[in-house]
């Protein structure tokens, strides 16, 4: 008997590299912060209950990394750091907007199905 089971070789699959970033801790709840407007580290950290400095650290790192987000170094006194989405980044608020939608339409069935 043949077994016709593809296996994909996830390595060659180009959204992948992307989709690992994307389930970085915190990454999807960054996106949410900051979809308005430029913050800085420490805005995230207090908007982000449970986060600390090493996860959002690295986080931030991947998405930048990937061209998810932008940093930009504010030269006044003192000196500061803002993360802003850049506009690869804002691709994927659409698709952060429909995983939500999903998500309330699967908890609407889970509740009618109660």
């Amino acid at each position: 008997m043949t077994d016709n089971t593809t296996i994909i070789n996830h390595n060659n699959c180009p959204g992948q590299e992307i989709l690992n970033v994307l389930a970085t801790k915190w990454v999807p709840s960054i996106f949410k912060v900051m979809h308005r407007e430029p913050v800085r580290f420490s805005e995230l950290l207090k908007a982000l209950p449970g986060s600390n400095k090493q996860s959002l650290s690295v986080a931030l790192h991947q998405m930048e990394k990937h061209g998810l987000i932008e940093k930009k170094i504010i030269k006044e006194k003192p000196l500061h750091i803002e993360y802003n989405i850049s506009d690869t980044g804002t691709y994927l608020l659409d698709v952060f907007k429909t995983l939500s939608e999903i998500s309330t339409i699967n908890k609407q069935k889970e509740i009618a199905a109660i």
